[in-house]
């Protein structure tokens, strides 16, 4: 199984099956052509729900367990996916926000957060890259943050985990070329979503559509690195060059 030429696949993975960047992801997929999808997340009536809705609509659908706090077993998550077939394309889509202030005053808080948003993100990262070593081919595609650009006093924490998974994944893809692999950094801004409900909406927020719909054009293209929305790229140049006492200042 490869992605065909016109950039659409026959089998995703879904690394957190129940996000909802990835199973938009998915539908923009599906919409042109029935898939494969495995949708490995934690047992719940949401993940049925949406392995439901992808069944109607012409998909096959496999259900893994995935535990994200448990990096030990992803090696074999990912060997069970691809029994039945290779995998064209790998969304590493889990991670917790958190609660940032408990984050950095609380230690169990704080290495929860950087075992589901960076240690499982690496595992997953390794498993997916002996595959496509296996199969000569594959998209993985690392849904980051513009948080771990810089970080930030409200959201370090988080921020920091995501600069790791991002620094993590940016040299997989390096890796992965000679082996005939890609991998595509996503760096959305503040995705209205439910991990963000209760939050305040910053400008340049995003959707879950619109994640999906640059991300499908990101592995079209061959692109390494998105941001999302693309205005993001320059508004984090330019954060990230700014000098210490400015960026202090800034009320984020």
């Amino acid at each position: 199984m490869v992605i065909d030429a016109l950039g659409t696949p026959q089998s995703l993975l879904l690394l957190g099956g129940t996000s909802e960047i990835a199973a938009a992801i998915a539908r923009e997929y599906a919409a042109r052509r029935p898939l494969r999808i495995v949708l490995a997340a934690r047992p719940s009536s949401h993940r049925d729900e949406t392995a439901a809705a992808f069944r109607a609509a012409g998909c096959t659908v496999e259900t893994l367990d995935f535990e994200a706090t448990r990096p030990e077993t992803h090696g074999a998550l990912v060997e069970e996916a691809a029994a039945g077939g290779d995998i064209d394309i790998a969304v590493v889509a889990h991670g917790i926000l958190g609660d940032q202030e408990q984050a950095w005053t609380d230690p169990a808080a704080a290495i929860q957060l950087a075992q589901v948003n960076y240690v499982s993100a690496v595992a997953c990262g390794v498993a997916l890259a002996a595959q496509v070593r296996r199969q000569g081919h594959g998209v993985i595609v690392a849904l980051s943050s513009v948080a771990g650009e810089r970080a930030r006093r409200s959201n370090f924490p988080y921020g920091s985990t995501k600069a790791g998974m991002d620094a993590f994944y940016s040299g997989l893809g390096m890796a992965l070329r000679e082996h005939g692999g890609r991998v595509l950094i996503v760096r959305p801004g503040f995705v209205r979503s439910r991990m963000t409900t209760g939050l305040d909406t910053p400008p340049l927020s995003t959707t879950p559509e619109e994640v999906a719909d640059a991300v499908v054009d990101g592995i079209a293209s061959g692109a390494e690195t998105i941001w999302v929305p693309k205005s993001m790229r320059w508004v984090m140049t330019v954060v990230r060059h700014l000098p210490r006492p400015i960026f202090r200042r800034l009320p984020f």
